[in-house]
């Protein structure tokens, strides 16, 4: 009969899996192997028993992983952005979690809830140490929307969406601007709790090493919203939209906040076709508030392309041609604007407004909802759930 020997050199779970091994083979080596005794004091020269080892230890790794909560991760700078790698790196530290990441292969910051529709996108695996990732050439929103859809990773629905860090605030109006929100908020579509976090970067104050104090200011409330779910308590139908002071180990603590109407100045410039030939990308130097100008409309610059203009009272469809390319019309002008935002003057004295709690030095907490009908309710209960996360009331 096939035996280990009892011996105390060997693990008890490495006899286990032997005798695991030897009673599959039963029967099928011949008189020989079945009166095979494994010696442990072999130094583990037995090569038939390596292959079973290691598949069985392989086995426990997958299954481990496969037992963790998924948590899936996105952004709006890009997805080599220090924000989103310091955030990737400290929640595979944490042991805790299976790590997913879906995020856009360049800054998408401004891109607001659009999405890529009729045309394909690429996507390219990356290595991150840990976690699971890939880059999209899409938007955030068609980040999570891919990722969520069961297309690309084998499950559909992770237990929470954490979209960020990102390099500026995101407060009052940025919030409809940005993208890093707008990837939160679809995966609250698509019914997973989210967050959305923004660091209030400012140029001539801030750092690249400011995105691992973020991390570690809001890592607790990542911590405590998946336990939460997990146990059913966490708020219903809303995301948190989190915003970390510029100075963020130095901040005065957590504070639940109302989206305020402020929005920074737009200041539009005219800028010399000889500068900016390629009419490509032209970047914000207002770094600080962590926008970026949209892309010229790639119908107006395509060679070639017809404009189709719809009249209402005609009923009919009219084409005006824009010219071929290297071609130029003494009858058309084009000209080249560059939008700025610039800092605003802080006007609304209420302390529970997000951007004035995020200057004050708190770290401010919006409650998001889908339905203005029911954004006093959500309001509540995000507030009911935040004094218990963070405070350890019972």
């Amino acid at each position: 009969m096939n035996s280990v020997k009892n011996n105390n050199m060997l693990p008890p779970g490495l006899v286990s899996n032997l005798q695991q091994v030897l009673l599959s083979r039963k029967g099928g080596g011949g008189e020989e192997e079945e009166k095979k005794e494994i010696d442990p004091s072999n130094d583990g020269n037995d090569k038939s028993a390596e292959p079973s080892t290691s598949t069985c230890v392989e086995n426990t790794e997958e299954d481990s992983n496969n037992s963790k909560p998924i948590v899936l991760v996105t952004n709006g700078n890009g997805i080599d952005s220090p924000g989103l790698v310091s955030l990737v790196e400290a929640l595979v530290r944490e042991g805790l979690y299976n790590v997913h990441v879906c995020a856009p292969q360049s800054d998408k910051s401004v891109s607001s809830h659009s999405v890529t529709l009729q045309e394909a996108i690429a996507v390219t695996s990356v290595e991150i140490n840990g976690a699971i990732a890939y880059e999209v050439s899409g938007t955030p929103v068609d980040c999570v929307s891919l990722a969520l859809s069961g297309a690309l990773f084998s499950w559909s629905k992770p237990l929470l969406v954490i979209s960020g860090i990102n390099r500026g605030s995101n407060c009052g109006h940025h919030m409809i601007y940005s993208g890093v929100v707008a990837g939160a908020r679809e995966a609250l579509f698509c019914g997973v709790p989210s967050l959305s976090i923004s660091l209030n970067w400012k140029k001539e104050e801030s750092q690249e090493s400011d995105f691992k104090d973020a991390v570690a200011v809001c890592l607790p409330v990542i911590n405590a919203a998946i336990r939460d779910i997990e146990k059913g308590f966490f708020p219903k139908s809303c995301s948190l939209n989190i915003e970390i002071p510029t100075s963020p180990s130095a901040n005065k603590g957590f504070k639940l906040t109302k989206r305020s109407m402020w929005r920074s100045s737009p200041s539009w410039q005219a800028v010399s076709a000889n500068r900016h030939p390629s009419a490509g990308h032209f970047m914000s130097n207002q770094q600080s508030l962590g926008l970026q100008l949209a892309q010229l409309s790639r119908d107006a610059s395509a060679a070639g392309a017809a404009r189709r203009l719809t009249t209402q009272r005609k009923n009919m469809l009219e084409i005006e041609s824009v010219g071929a390319a290297g071609k130029s019309d003494s009858n058309r002008v084009k000209k080249y604007f560059r939008m700025e935002f610039l800092d605003k003057e802080l006007e609304d004295t209420d302390e529970d407004l997000d951007f004035r709690a995020v200057e004050n030095g708190f770290v401010a907490i919006t409650p998001l909802s889908l339905s203005p009908r029911i954004e006093e309710d959500t309001h509540i209960a995000a507030s009911d759930w935040i004094s218990s996360a963070l405070h350890g009331d019972p």
